[in-house]
């Protein structure tokens, strides 16, 4: 087939009449939704995605080829995580009468990309939305992004400070041109991210020479993830620009930790970004999320204002919103200082329950890194979190590996100025005094928690218990309450109350340490 030169760029007129007419579609009437850069056309259980002939700063479509190539890399790219979704590229073809025809023999004026069409309801900006977020589903797109992630294509010659400073600029001057934001404010927090990204720039000049720079999602935030029968699946990434879309994989993640923290899901975000980086060995990936988040959120900032102004109807909420996203940028940059808080306790006295509720809760977004014990063991197992291990796995040498590796990653990463929560079963006075020991040699702050109930509580809890990392059972705890604890200098919390009470005692413990230190 040849190529017919586009003989209307910035209207696609004819093609447009095309799509809207009924009978291109067996008589069934298409809904139209228009985005800055594609118009999708829903027809019955399909969607036609057409390309709009735009010059933007960031993607041209105004050559027909490149419309074209650009949908055959749509459904490519999709691919690799969303096959189900992207049936494929229909092209629109002008026959010897004139007139136009999917697929035809004639010259072809345009594409389309064919999706399959689902629920929108699916979406997770919905689920997060009407509160239909849960831990199961939150621990399920954390390893579906980790091991898109580890098949993704590295990409040896982009990314490091460079390529976050570029991203940078280009936010400055989509600020100006948005014509919303006030310069001065524009310009500190532009100070403040390029000194962030340059304090950085060694991890990620190091991160990019070692294969952390990956074709990634690009674009990955909970409107571009559905839940399709029961699994999270992530559609539309960037498929217009290889540069936006080759950036080191935490930058990628943070899109998607942002969002979820922006709408007011700080907990699932805490939960996402911890489930993620326990399944990759990349812990000092955590220590770029918040400057990371900044960037999109900066992003986010921008494109809403200039959507407000391309936007009558909606123009007032919309710069609400850009505005919002603005001064979130901006906290994300605040000052850090990493801390260490260890939480101790016999099987089923909630330390997990406790530390999951206090992790979004320590410090500035994203919160606190948490180390389980119980999953570090699976993963120096080799196994999955869920499954249940054989007794060789809790003999003492064992035990101590554990240890050795729960002391060693919570030190390290909270000595880089992360907070960080590690929870073990502590029943041993040895244990803890290493715990503060090696906090008090890296002059980390620290502060130790013990959580206890009396044994029948204990008893009931680990009883009910259903699913998790942990393998106690009844019998396990009845030998853990026969240990010598020894003398218990951490601060000791009785867990009989609800979560909220005991968190809000921890988190005034903390702070009166934090003021004494």
């Amino acid at each position: 087939m040849t190529v017919e030169k586009d003989p209307d760029l910035q209207s696609q007129t004819e093609v447009l009449a095309f799509l809207r007419d009924p009978a291109s579609h067996g008589g069934i009437n298409p809904r139209e939704i228009v985005t800055h850069i594609s118009r999708v056309f829903l027809v019955g259980d399909r969607a036609l995605k057409l390309k709009r002939a735009v010059k933007l700063p960031f993607v041209d479509f105004s050559e027909l080829d490149t419309r074209i190539q650009t949908c055959r890399r749509e459904v490519a790219l999709n691919r690799r995580t969303a096959p189900m979704l992207y049936r494929g590229v229909r092209e629109i073809a002008r026959s010897e009468d004139g007139s136009l025809s999917f697929d035809g023999k004639g010259k072809i004026v345009d594409a389309v990309v064919e999706m399959v069409r689902f629920d929108q309801d699916c979406l997770f900006d919905r689920l997060a939305r009407d509160g239909r977020l849960s831990n199961p589903v939150i621990d399920s797109l954390a390893r579906q992004v980790a091991s898109f992630h580890d098949d993704a294509k590295v990409v040896p010659d982009d990314g490091g400070l460079a390529a976050m400073l570029r991203v940078a600029e280009k936010n400055a001057a989509s600020f100006e041109a948005s014509g919303l934001f006030d310069p001065q404010s524009v310009s500190d927090l532009q100070s403040a991210l390029i000194e962030r990204l340059r304090n950085l720039g060694p991890l990620l000049d190091r991160r990019a020479e070692t294969g952390f720079v990956r074709r990634c999602h690009g674009d990955m935030h909970l409107g571009n993830i559905a839940l399709i029968e029961g699994q999270p699946v992530l559609f539309d990434c960037i498929e217009f620009s290889e540069r936006l879309a080759s950036i080191d994989v935490v930058y990628d993640l943070a899109f998607l930790v942002m969002d979820l923290w922006f709408q007011g899901q700080a907990s699932f975000a805490n939960r996402l970004a911890n489930r993620y980086f326990d399944q990759v060995e990349d812990e000092e990936g955590y220590l770029l999320l918040p400057v990371f988040m900044a960037l999109r959120a900066a992003i986010r900032a921008h494109v809403t204002a200039t959507a407000a102004k391309q936007n009558k109807e909606d123009r007032e909420n919309r710069q609400s919103v850009a505005e919002a996203y603005f001064q979130f940028s901006g906290n994300l940059l605040s000052e850090r200082t990493g801390r260490l808080v260890a939480i101790g306790g016999l099987s089923g006295s909630g330390k997990t329950t406790i530390a999951e509720a206090l992790a979004p809760r320590l410090g500035e977004p994203p919160g606190a890194r948490v180390f389980e014990s119980d999953r570090l063991r699976k993963s120096l197992f080799g196994c999955d979190a869920e499954d249940r291990l054989p007794a060789e796995a809790y003999r003492p040498e064992f035990n101590e590996r554990v240890y050795d590796s729960l002391f060693r990653k919570s030190v390290d990463l909270a000595a880089l100025g992360v907070p960080v929560i590690a929870n073990a079963v502590f029943a041993r006075e040895a244990e803890r005094s290493s715990m503060t020991a090696n906090a008090a040699r890296r002059e980390i702050p620290f502060a130790g928690i013990w959580l206890y109930a009396d044994a029948e509580a204990l008893r009931s809890r680990v009883a009910a218990r259903k699913g998790g990392p942990s393998d106690a059972t009844v019998d396990v705890l009845d030998r853990q309450l026969k240990i010598d604890t020894g003398r218990i200098d951490w601060r000791q919390v009785d867990v009989s109350g609800n979560v909220d009470t005991i968190v809000g005692e921890i988190l005034d413990h903390l702070g009166k340490t934090e003021q004494e230190s």
